[in-house]
């Protein structure tokens, strides 16, 4: 698309994109997908957190989100913490002049106004508020496409968070439940919609014409035979924003009922395959890996959803905590259990007709967990019957995102239009 003065439109991605996270990364490609399929003419390039995994991977120009590059270590030493404080205010130029080359910028999904996980204001928040600020100083349309919200409890990341979404142009979510989270935290959401994440939108290993080694029949019904491999995605969970007291002791439970339930999983015969969805998950599964010594426990290097989705269509089951490695399960149709951290698991789960089969990560009993188990694989060819269902209609509802989309970013053809922006909220 390109305006009347002929220039093409230039847009920009931003977020904690190329750094490890394979569901950021995932919500990025499925964006680039709608851009180049529905605006071939857009300029696109990123503001990112790994800008040489963005640049080799999706081919797009990518500038580093952080002048200060140890800005997610701990800083102890006096130098460290100067340098950080420093790059706060050069980050504040550095997103401005940036910002200010865009027609418009995407926020590609993610978790980008919750703090489910351990997160410090001065960190993704600030950055997050410094693009929306900017893009209304400058007039550029800042679109928050399916993210996930939730209630926040401490003051300043909540602060932050209210007035990033205030600022934004255009904004909608990935469930019910983040934008009932906004609305309680102040913001007017009466114009928002709910769509399934966007991951929902990328090509299954069935669409690249990769077979799956365990084929489905017409109805989704698994075929009869010995029971098959079990996929069990791992996370290095410590809990959330308001669990850092408590973290080691939250993470020592997870994974101790997590490594019982995978050695039961091994003395039943199953082959294991462990994986992961952040690069801060691999300590986890070496842990798991070093106490069940079995040939039947095996950990795949998956590197992005795509490498998930297709260890995940060869299993017979799914459990999994990382709420990318539940979309990449239920996305390719395989009956799935969630150890779940969070209420966006819940929702998820209950979205794909499959809320009977959520355990709490934060304790996780590995007896009861077989029991939920097995009575998943009880009810396996109907649950793949479900989930096909299911994801014909995240499809359909996905079609409409981007075409509202388009709509609310693209629809103006002049840059007077094109850099109206409506009122904060």
């Amino acid at each position: 698309m390109k305006s009347t003065n002929g220039t093409p439109v230039r847009v920009g991605v931003f977020g904690l994109l190329g750094s490890g996270n394979h569901g950021n990364d995932g919500s990025l490609e499925a964006v680039l997908g709608y851009l180049r399929a529905a605006h071939p003419e857009a300029v696109v390039d990123a503001l990112c957190g790994g800008p040489e995994v963005v640049a080799t991977r999706y081919r797009i120009p990518a500038t580093r989100l952080h002048w200060y590059r140890g800005e997610y270590r701990t800083a102890s030493r006096a130098g460290a913490i100067a340098a950080k404080g420093l790059g706060k205010l050069v980050d504040a130029f550095r997103t401005a002049a940036w910002v200010r080359r865009h027609d418009v910028v995407i926020v590609p999904g993610m978790g980008v106004l919750e703090a489910t996980l351990p997160l410090r204001p001065w960190g993704f928040p600030y950055s997050l508020f410094l693009l929306c600020a900017t893009g209304r100083l400058f007039g550029t349309r800042v679109a928050l496409v399916g993210v996930g919200a939730a209630a926040i409890g401490r003051r300043p990341t909540r602060a932050l968070v209210r007035w990033s979404a205030r600022l934004a142009t255009y904004r909608s979510y990935r469930d019910a439940l983040s934008r009932d989270a906004m609305r309680a935290m102040g913001v007017d959401t009466a114009r928002d919609e709910v769509y399934p994440d966007l991951a929902f939108a990328l090509p299954t290993p069935r669409e690249w014409g990769i077979p799956c080694s365990e084929p489905v029949g017409e109805l989704g019904e698994a075929p009869p035979g010995p029971p098959g491999p079990v996929c069990v995605g791992v996370m290095a969970f410590h809990g959330g924003n308001d669990d850092r007291a408590r973290a080691e002791e939250i993470h020592r439970r997870y994974l101790d009922g997590t490594t019982r339930f995978v050695r039961a999983l091994v003395e039943d015969g199953r082959p294991v395959r462990l994986l992961t969805g952040d690069e801060v998950d691999v300590p986890v599964v070496a842990a798991i890996l070093d106490a069940v010594d079995s040939p039947l426990v095996t950990a795949a290097e998956a590197s992005s959803l795509a490498d998930l989705m297709e260890e995940m269509a060869a299993a017979d089951t799914v459990v999994a905590t990382r709420y990318h490695n539940l979309i990449c399960a239920l996305k390719v149709g395989t009956p799935t259990l969630a150890l779940s951290y969070a209420a966006k698991s819940d929702a998820l789960m209950a979205q794909m007709g499959l809320d009977a089969y959520c355990h709490p990560a934060r304790e996780v009993d590995a007896d009861r967990l077989l029991k939920q188990f097995r009575a998943l694989e009880q009810r396996s060819a109907e649950l793949r019957r479900t989930l096909t269902e299911r994801n014909l209609v995240a499809a359909r509802r996905l079609e409409h995102q981007f075409t509202a989309l388009t709509a609310a970013l693209f629809a103006a053809t002049d840059h007077t239009h094109a850099h109206t922006v409506r009122e904060a909220s």
